[in-house]
């Protein structure tokens, strides 16, 4: 299967993208694990919802761009994996800071 990683890497970002879309959507602080609802207690859930909703969104590119970079060269969307999710995973807590 010459194209297994990108379709791989394009399925997770589909999914975690579909996971965002649906917390921005619906805006229900129960969408999320137990174990996450128990160690946050947010004064207003709605926005959380949606801040963390565009925090997911954005580091759903992340794969996206390997995914891309995958169908002409496997190290090197290895190496864009790990820079990009680096750098968006710090990008997505300066917006959920705000």
């Amino acid at each position: 299967m010459e194209y297994g990683y990108s379709v791989l890497m394009a399925a997770f970002s589909a999914a975690l993208l579909l996971y965002a879309g649906l917390m921005a959507l619906f805006k229900d602080y129960k969408m999320l694990p137990m174990r996450a609802r128990v160690s946050v207690k947010p004064k207003d859930e709605k926005r959380y919802m949606l801040r963390l909703a565009k925090m997911i969104a954005l580091a759903a590119a992340s794969p996206a761009l390997s995914a891309l970079i995958g169908l002409w060269n496997v190290p090197a969307a290895f190496v864009v994996l790990l820079v990009s999710a680096v750098l968006l995973i710090w990008l997505g807590t300066r917006i959920k800071e705000k």
